[in-house]
């Protein structure tokens, strides 16, 4: 009997005898088993190559599992990689205490970059830094690139105090007390501390607080010999400070690449500031003379006043002396007694 044929008598009713259900029976167990053989072997060509390498290196990965991240649309074989690299390298895969695949997968989930963290965690066992996954997972999601930074630890970074590709300027400008300018260039030399990279400053701030550092400590010698003969004083100086608090590095050491003697800045302002003051002096000799031109002129118009009145003074005489002849109190002879 065929296939449809089977089909045809689900439909109908049970012949009058007792064996009549077997058929379809028959039928329906037939096309289950042919569904599921159609299942497996989907699941097989698809997912077998990448279980049958987990299974091979002990990455404890389940067939069911790598089913489920097809679902999730979790990128299998990425997974098991990772799995596999931390089984070779001895971390610690336990389902419930260690790198399990649903921690894997979350973190995947989560946007984070999973084959960053397993690499960060297997160079961290390597060099015997103590770093586990939800740390390294949280330090990845934070932005930070991981990896790099257990990298940094175990390799030292060098960087530039001042940094010419952030702030233009190849050199330090400091000057001493006595006037002189230096102009400094130091290699800092840092680590990575993971316990603060999250939420630590940046390597910008390192920078910034070493310069600080190097300035204040030339700024505070009483010549600039003193830095030209010790310029180690100014990095126990600086190393001293602590500047790498608060920070996700930390301060290896702290050396001085070049300095230069620059201008005598004191000098300069010296003599601007006596120029200023001779320009100062000559303004108020000015403003003096200029007071006693104007004193003088005004003694001037008093002495013209002066002649006036006695000019006028004068010219009442006579008047007087007529008015004098007229009302007789003044003869020739004389003065009138009466």
């Amino acid at each position: 009997m065929g296939f449809a044929q089977q089909v045809i008598l689900l439909g109908q009713a049970p012949p009058a005898d007792g064996n009549g259900w077997l058929g379809p029976l028959l039928a329906f167990l037939t096309v289950a088993a042919l569904m599921a053989a159609v299942v497996m072997v989907i699941v097989v060509t698809t997912y077998g190559k990448v279980w049958f390498q987990a299974y091979m290196s002990n990455a404890d990965v389940s067939l069911l599992s790598l089913i489920g991240m097809g679902f999730r649309q979790v990128n299998s074989r990425l997974i098991v990689t990772a799995k596999i690299m931390a089984s070779q390298a001895g971390l610690d895969i336990n389902r419930r205490t260690g790198i399990s695949t649903q921690r894997l997968e979350a973190h995947y989930l989560a946007g984070g970059n999973v084959m960053n963290v397993i690499r960060a965690i297997i160079s961290a066992h390597r060099a015997e830094i103590d770093l586990d996954f939800d740390r390294a997972v949280a330090i990845d999601l934070a932005g930070r690139d991981v990896y790099d930074a257990v990298r940094t630890s175990v390799h030292p970074r060098v960087i530039d105090c001042p940094d010419p590709q952030r702030s233009g300027k190849a050199y330090l400008s400091a000057i001493a007390k006595n006037g002189v300018e230096l102009k400094i260039r130091a290699r800092v030399t840092v680590r990575t501390n993971l316990e603060q990279l999250i939420g630590g400053a940046t390597e910008e701030t390192v920078i910034a607080r070493v310069g600080e550092g190097i300035i204040t400590s030339i700024g505070s010698a009483d010549t600039h010999l003193l830095v030209l003969e010790n310029p180690d004083r100014i990095t126990k100086a600086v190393l001293a400070r602590g500047l790498d608090a608060h920070t996700a590095f930390e301060i290896v050491s702290i050396d001085i690449a070049d300095i230069d003697v620059g201008e005598n800045i004191g000098a300069r302002l010296q003599a601007d500031q006596a120029e200023a003051d001779t320009r100062v002096a000559r303004a108020k000799a000015e403003q003096r003379r200029a007071e006693a031109i104007a004193v003088e002129q005004e003694m001037k118009a008093r002495v013209a006043e002066n002649r006036a009145r006695l000019v006028k003074a004068e010219a009442e005489v006579p008047k007087a002396m007529a008015d004098a002849f007229r009302g007789g109190r003044l003869q020739a002879g004389g003065v009138n007694a009466a």
